[in-house]
């Protein structure tokens, strides 16, 4: 299986610190990738410098086996889907207007975008009703959906989820982690995960990676982790967070 994206050698610093440090990364198509970690590790910085918001210091990120360019940069952004955790939408637009912002920028018809919003509608479980209310008029579980939405509106290559339910009660959050693995199901999604929730990871993740200080502590599966840890540092996250995890 190819990867869809791959991080080869990539090094960001900011300032003094080092965020993220030669980390090589592929990660593969049609599949769930979650980068959990503690605070500060790197897991965000990485997709930022993925999207093109950070530029890496040293390294090289391909997209589709190309290196991502200044000359590049644009045309990749349209094939990626972001969500960060508190939604980013546009508190003065309707969930219909910023769900349709993006695409009327590129002029698709009227017709498209209205039929591309009920499609993701359903996919998502949105009223329909929702769709006429501002932000702050949706729950916190709505305003997820919404954001979760507009990432999709465009039918992207690769989804960026930087911690997206981290600030949703308990309940809502397990709804959402339970449609979101079976949105990238049916859609054959590639999708990178942001999270420091080990319970979550596992949920969600098909390949987990744990990070420490910029760097990659162990990548596998839940299991891999679970039963065959490669350091110290991973027997300790996970045992830090058994408590949290699913039965």
């Amino acid at each position: 299986m190819s990867a869809l994206v791959e991080l080869r050698g990539v090094s960001k610093l900011f300032g003094n610190e080092r965020a993220v440090s030669g980390l090589s990364l592929p990660v593969e198509r049609d599949r769930v990738t979650v980068l959990i970690g503690p605070s500060g590790c790197g897991k965000s910085t990485v997709l930022r410098i993925i999207v093109g918001l950070e530029k890496a210091d040293r390294g090289e990120i391909l997209y589709n086996a190309q290196p991502i360019t200044a000359a590049s940069l644009r045309t990749v952004r349209q094939r990626i889907g972001y969500v960060i955790q508190d939604g980013g939408l546009f508190p003065h637009l309707t969930a219909r207007e910023n769900l349709s912002l993006q695409s009327a920028l590129l002029a698709k018809p009227r017709s498209q975008i209205s039929q591309r919003i009920d499609e993701l509608c359903e996919l998502t479980r949105l009223p329909k009703n929702a769709l006429a209310r501002y932000p702050l008029e949706l729950s916190g579980g709505q305003r997820q959906r919404v954001s979760l939405m507009r990432a999709l509106m465009l039918s992207p290559e690769l989804l960026l989820l930087d911690e997206p339910f981290a600030a949703l009660d308990p309940l809502v959050r397990s709804t959402l982690q339970s449609e979101l693995k079976s949105i990238a199901r049916q859609l054959h999604q590639t999708a990178i995960f942001v999270t420091h929730d080990l319970a979550e990871a596992a949920r969600i993740g098909d390949t987990i990676v744990l990070m420490k200080e910029g760097r990659i502590e162990q990548a596998g599966t839940f299991r891999d982790l679970s039963e065959m840890p490669a350091t110290k540092f991973v027997t300790e996250f996970i045992n830090a967070q058994r408590s949290t995890l699913l039965t």
